[in-house]
């Protein structure tokens, strides 16, 4: 089995490459677990989302909150089973959400705490290519979308990229050519 970790800014492409991944996975005759976080398919996850489209300190601790839990439920149901593929999108970069120093504190806590992998990528798309995918794409904004929220972010995130094995892909490429790079990476 190899386990796959996309995570990136909102608005890199992570959802859009791991489905990729999962197509590319079943046209070669695999199976593939896909898990997006926070997912819909649970109460933490769904609890989770609406906290995202709220503002204020108490929305995002529940937010990071059932953030943890709703990973916590997909590693517990989905990273063992019997399959070729289990690709999480939103793992271990979504400790760069929370308030400074915090974040790091979360980051190094899990990364000791959960499985890694050898195929661990950090979409870094810049603040300014996910603002503008996300004012294309979307109605309501979440909490973290504006671009200034963004630039925080990616600033915390990639403090956090040396304290791990990530691949770093450039997001700010076309999905096709981020995509063929992913499935080189992975052997797909």
């Amino acid at each position: 089995m190899v386990f796959v970790v996309i995570d990136g800014l909102d608005g890199s492409g992570k959802s859009t490459q791991a489905r990729l991944i999962r197509s590319r996975a079943a046209e070669k005759g695999g199976t593939c677990v896909l898990r997006a976080h926070p997912s819909s398919d649970n109460l933490f996850g769904r609890l989770g989302r609406g906290c995202l489209l709220q503002e204020g300190k108490k929305a995002h601790a529940a937010a990071s909150l059932f953030y943890l839990l709703d990973v916590a439920r997909s590693l517990l149901l989905y990273r063992w089973r019997r399959v070729d593929y289990v690709v999480f999108v939103r793992y271990l970069m979504g400790t760069a959400y929370l308030p400074e120093p915090l974040h790091r504190v979360a980051y190094l806590f899990l990364y000791r705490l959960v499985p890694l992998s050898s195929h661990m990528y950090f979409i870094d798309v810049s603040p300014d290519e996910a603002h503008r995918r996300i004012e294309a794409r979307r109605g309501r904004r979440e909490m973290f979308e504006s671009l200034e929220r963004l630039r925080q972010v990616r600033g915390k995130a990639l403090s956090l990229i040396g304290k791990g094995s990530w691949t770093v892909i450039d997001g700010d490429r076309h999905w096709r050519v981020i995509h063929r790079h992913l499935s080189e990476l992975i052997g797909l």
